[in-house]
């Protein structure tokens, strides 16, 4: 009988069945039970949440992040296969992969920094390699975090994954004519979970479609419609970048509307010259690219949930005073 790997450790078996062709992650985590010399009782093992098996939750997150460096790809839901770089790092026959190698892509480093803006990115991203250069409690205190910081790098990194997950499940969506239709939807319903138009779904309307005359919604801020936001929705790939012409087009809209505000969202993200173009108008025009949409998403609940509620208690010192 073996130990349960952690997720480094399963990082090599993971891309080594990918490399077999296109794999599901039961499969998967069954073969990796059998490698491993897993018991039936080891299988079920659950995490203290109750809520995943111990296995399957580590392999998820080996998964994950061989995704975030390149070296495996999904190419529809619930089906994984390698890469040619993942291929690239095998004709290597490593002993090991682990973070170290991962950190190397510039994608994986990519990925950690992505927690915001500002100083808050340089401290969630050494937060989150100092978590993840260790794999135990105690190594973890020895390492200098301490248990809030450990459990802020943590939340961190869980919804920088989810972010990223957001977005490849909207580009899951085929054909690309129904992921049009549904991103034009679903950008109206993120805004009225924002609070636009009152957060009354009633004050949302989707107007995408033949004749839509460059707008694909419009959510009325007052009951009378006499203070209308128009949206824009374009689902392009990632690294697709906004031109100023499409920033133009929309204000043109807007003035045949005879609209003062528009919120312009998209997957991509918008080019310095699209951004000077937004803020150089006597419009409010807001822009949100596909980072930004996914945080959004996110921290609004809008295509996520709930998985698990954790309470951190602390002493009651005025118990103990009175």
């Amino acid at each position: 009988m073996g130990e349960i790997p952690d997720y480094q450790t399963l990082m090599l078996p993971v891309l080594r069945l990918a490399a077999e062709g296109d794999t599901t992650a039961a499969s998967a985590i069954e073969r990796i039970g059998h490698e491993f010399s897993l018991t039936p009782d080891q299988m079920a093992q659950m995490l203290p949440s109750g809520k995943q098996a111990l296995i399957a939750n580590r392999f998820h997150w080996a998964n994950t992040y061989l995704q975030k460096a390149g070296l495996i790809e999904r190419p529809r839901r619930g089906v994984y296969r390698i890469t040619e770089r993942g291929r690239e790092l095998l004709g290597r026959n490593p002993d090991r992969v682990d973070n170290r190698d991962l950190a190397k892509y510039p994608e994986f480093q990519k990925f950690l920094s992505r927690k915001g803006s500002g100083a808050s990115v340089a401290v969630g991203s050494s937060l989150i390699e100092a978590a993840h250069a260790t794999e135990s409690q105690e190594a973890a205190v020895k390492g200098g975090l301490s248990p809030d910081e450990r459990i802020a790098a943590s939340i961190m990194e869980l919804e920088s994954a989810l972010r990223d997950d957001v977005l490849d499940r909207i580009f899951e969506i085929e054909p690309i004519s129904a992921r049009a239709r549904f991103f034009e939807k679903l950008v109206i319903k993120l805004l009225v979970a924002m609070g636009y138009g009152g957060g009354e779904d009633a004050s949302a309307f989707h107007l995408g479609g033949r004749g839509d005359e460059g707008v694909d919604g419009v959510i009325h801020q007052d009951k009378l419609g006499l203070d209308p936001v128009y949206i824009q929705a374009k689902c392009y790939d990632r690294d697709t970048v906004i031109s100023p012409e499409k920033i133009q087009a929309f204000k043109g809209a807007l003035d045949d509307k005879g609209a003062t505000r528009g919120v312009f969202l998209t997957t991509g993200r918008f080019g310095e010259a699209a951004e000077k173009s937004g803020r150089r108008s006597q419009k409010q025009i807001a822009l949100i690219d596909g980072l930004e949409l996914a945080r959004l998403m996110v921290r609004f609940d809008v295509g996520v949930r709930v998985a698990q509620t954790v309470s951190i208690k602390k002493l009651d010192e005025d118990f103990f005073e009175e």
